[in-house]
């Protein structure tokens, strides 16, 4: 794979947690892995696998305890706080289970105030969060709060908040864990129109085999270590 297709690239990930009686528990034993721009990465594996935890090394929310991660070729555990903080809002996107939108705004407000945060004027952050809503089939929800939204509401309005800041790439963990089939199916088909239509890269920790199916490439996590699936 030519390094101009690849968007992030992992060598070598190791992290350990030490457990109450003070034995060391490896979660990472050596990870690494590549993933390529505007493909859709699945990670599966047993639960306790360590999915999340290498979700999270990876898009900067947590270090490792030795090994690099690159991401557009910047090495960002490299990186001081401040300037991993400004990476992360100029270069990643996230999807929670949980959607943790802010109930005391609404749709397009929960969206524009990262975009705003990231130095944009209010008047450009309300037009961008609106023509993201659209993405995401809500322009008639722009006004509604989170509790006066469906499950499968809220998730596209997380989804269209992780487009804010034009990221190189999202990463979701366990995006439909909180849905019924129904809204997990039309979820799935929102991440596979955004990147045929925008390019965009996913990189998605799941239990959902609807979700396995529609992965470019699958990674599977056994072990503390990684293989590719298909």
């Amino acid at each position: 794979m030519s390094d101009e297709k690849i968007i992030l690239e992992a060598n070598n990930i190791h992290k350990s947690f030490f457990k109450q009686n003070k034995d060391k528990l490896e979660i990472l034993k050596g990870v690494s892995l590549q993933v390529e721009k505007s493909k859709i990465s699945i990670i599966i594996g047993a639960s306790g696998a360590g999915k999340s935890t290498l979700l999270h090394i990876l898009s900067g929310l947590d270090n490792a305890d030795e090994g690099e991660v690159k991401i557009n070729n910047t090495k960002i555990f490299n990186l001081l706080d401040d300037k991993l903080s400004k990476f992360r809002n100029n270069n990643i996107g996230f999807v929670f289970q949980f959607h943790h939108l802010l109930p005391e705004f609404d749709a397009v407000e929960n969206i524009a105030i990262p975009i705003m945060i990231n130095g944009e004027t209010k008047q450009k952050a309300m037009r961008r969060a609106e023509y993201l809503l659209s993405m995401v089939s809500l322009s008639d929800r722009l006004h509604h709060k989170p509790s006066e939204l469906s499950g499968g509401e809220q998730q596209r309005v997380a989804v269209a908040r992780a487009l804010a800041n034009n990221p190189s790439i999202i990463f979701a963990d366990e995006p439909t864990g909180n849905l019924d089939s129904a809204n997990s199916n039309s979820l799935h088909q929102l991440f596979v129109e955004l990147k045929n239509e925008l390019g965009i890269t996913f990189l998605v920790v799941t239990h959902n085999p609807n979700m396995m199916n529609l992965g470019d490439v699958v990674f599977e996590m056994k072990d503390g270590q990684i293989s590719i699936n298909r």
